[in-house]
């Protein structure tokens, strides 16, 4: 079995996970291990969770196949396989019916980034009435 070294984007002990993480008009939710669009789930499966979660960790900022690998599948090894581009198409086909599909990004030099604002604090899910 591989082990991976902890990064830095695991807390310390006195550092307290975010339940909610945006990306764009998506609302992470770690507690469900889903997304949602305003008070529509979108059925993540829990790698596809990990990677848009990843992701919008630092929206904008580029990230290879490699290190994808390395932090949502934690192997240290480039398997022979398309599972990256496997799971953000199946990411990408869940946001698409809300015309978000664009938010998870293939950036030029090879990865992906989210493309989409931060926007901390917005968990919102919309009534009826609005």
């Amino acid at each position: 079995m591989n082990s991976i070294a902890a990064t830095p984007m695991y807390p310390d002990d006195d550092t307290l996970i975010p339940r909610f993480r945006e990306a764009g008009d998506v609302t992470l939710d770690l507690f469900h291990r889903d997304g949602r669009v305003d008070d529509r789930w979108l059925g993540f499966h829990p790698r596809e969770f990990e990677l848009l979660w990843r992701l919008a960790q630092q929206p904008g900022q580029r990230m290879s196949r490699r290190e994808l690998l390395a932090d949502v599948w934690r192997i240290d090894y480039e398997p022979e396989t398309n599972s990256v581009a496997v799971h953000v198409a199946r990411v990408r086909s869940k946001l698409g019916p809300f015309g978000l599909s664009s938010i998870l990004a293939t950036h030029p030099e090879g990865g992906y980034y989210l493309d989409a604002p931060a926007n901390p604090g917005s968990f919102r899910i919309k009534s009826g009435t609005e």
